[in-house]
């Protein structure tokens, strides 16, 4: 497996990278560090995570990374949507002490203080999306993409967007696989990278789980991230411990072993029990 996805403009995103939602202090520089010791170079972050100028002296001070060495994917807030974009994306460029990011998405299709069903969330996600085009063609975002988008979200955006987005971030994992919204996004062109491929470590006791594990010598974190890599997306799982970090490396994940047809189909299965772990974007407008 290629350690890479190509996007849109012959931008290459890693596939394996580091989440770091909920993660700060010590403990993200930590992960970080233990992230580029583990060959990891796509590390994802947000401006609602509160954690970018961590990140940055984790990349910087720390390992004094070359700039070019490591892909690095930030968010807009649903704060800051809209008119407020550009300025939200200057500052996550501070924030970090970039010139660019490699990849800027809209973090949440909804707008903060909007209610679900108000027509206006489409306005300020075409209003961002301008945005976002207008900071690519000036060379402050190498590629840009969404969050969380639904299907009909997607549409939306694609009637009225210059481009398309290059990635989809969205929660997939066994128990909710969204088999029919990554196959929109791959109608349309656009990659899919996955979050909470663990299933916020519920899924890692699973039998069907375990047993791939036991069965490949891996661990079931590996197994969870290996699935969701044979479906086409990009993982980017979170730990602050530097033991599992180093579980995510791309060496672990995508070198010497796959999972059998027999163990995708153990897998699959799990979406008969149907389970989503995070936030549910389907009841807005």
């Amino acid at each position: 497996m290629h350690p890479s996805i190509s996007l849109a403009g012959g931008v290459e995103m890693p596939r394996c990278g580091l989440g770091t939602f909920k993660a700060g202090g010590t403990e993200v520089r930590g992960a970080v560090s233990a992230a580029l010791a583990a060959g990891i170079r796509h590390i994802d972050t947000a401006a609602i995570y509160k954690n970018e100028e961590l990140i940055a002296e984790a990349l910087w001070d720390d390992a004094r990374i070359p700039r070019g060495d490591v892909f690095i994917t930030s968010k807009i807030s649903p704060y800051q949507m809209g008119r407020k974009a550009r300025q939200a994306a200057e500052e996550i460029l501070q924030r970090l002490r970039v010139d660019f990011v490699d990849l800027l998405l809209i973090h949440w299709p909804g707008a903060s203080g909007l209610k679900a069903d108000s027509p206006r969330n489409a306005e300020l996600r075409l209003e961002t999306w301008r945005a976002l085009e207008a900071l690519k063609s000036e060379g402050r975002a190498r590629a840009i993409g969404v969050s969380n988008f639904e299907a009909g979200h997607l549409r939306q955006l694609l009637d009225g967007a210059r481009e398309p987005p290059a990635v989809n971030q969205i929660e997939v994992h066994p128990r909710w696989p969204q088999v029919h919204l990554r196959r929109a996004c791959a109608e349309a062109g656009v990659a899919v990278t996955a979050y909470a491929s663990l299933g916020c470590g519920q899924l890692l006791s699973e039998p069907a789980v375990r047993r791939a594990a036991s069965e490949a010598g891996r661990s079931p974190a590996q197994v969870l991230l290996r699935w969701g890599l044979q479906q086409g997306c990009a993982v980017i799982p979170k730990s602050v411990r530097p033991e599992r970090v180093r579980e995510f490396a791309p060496a672990a994940l995508l070198q010497g072993w796959e999972l059998s047809a027999a163990q995708m189909g153990a897998l699959d299965a799990l979406a008969g029990d149907a389970c989503k772990f995070c936030w549910d974007p389907s009841n807005i407008l």
